[in-house]
């Protein structure tokens, strides 16, 4: 994968509005344990509000309906390592994706319109498809953010 110039550990937790680092811990390690501990719930829902604001159902590209509606109405429930992980690899790619393109809505333009380097398929569709997806599209972001051709 592609090194950015941002720090996409604090990239992330802004994204997912999580706490910071504890005193000697990386923001990376940070973001690591906070998947291994499971997200908060309302980490779906903040990520799906920035990305998708007017899609209703877009949390569940993450968690079923009936599950995600289940911890809604638990007090501190908690996503899944394997649900968090998700969460996060999307997260990143939107943190990328606003900081290539400087603005919410441009940045949610070129998540739903297909691209020629993704096999003319949506960057949302394939970063959420698998763990190898959002790389890919990191990847396109990259090489748009530093000129090289995309």
């Amino acid at each position: 994968m592609a090194s950015y110039d941002m720090d996409s550990g604090a990239a992330v937790a802004g994204v997912l509005g999580f706490e910071g680092p504890r005193s000697g811990e990386s923001t990376d390690a940070n973001v690591i344990a906070q998947v291994t501990a499971g997200l908060p719930v309302a980490s779906v829902d903040r990520l799906a509000s920035a990305v998708a604001p007017d899609d209703r159902t877009f949390a569940f590209n993450f968690v079923a309906r009936a599950t995600l509606n289940r911890r809604r109405a638990e007090a501190k429930a908690r996503l899944t390592p394997h649900e968090s992980a998700k969460v996060v690899r999307l997260a990143k790619v939107w943190a990328l994706a606003r900081d290539v393109w400087k603005s919410d809505d441009a940045a949610r333009d070129f998540l739903h319109r297909p691209h020629p380097l993704l096999e003319n398929r949506p960057p949302l569709e394939v970063a959420l498809e698998s763990e190898f997806g959002g790389p890919r599209v990191e990847a396109v972001l990259g090489r748009l953010k530093y000129g090289s051709a995309a």
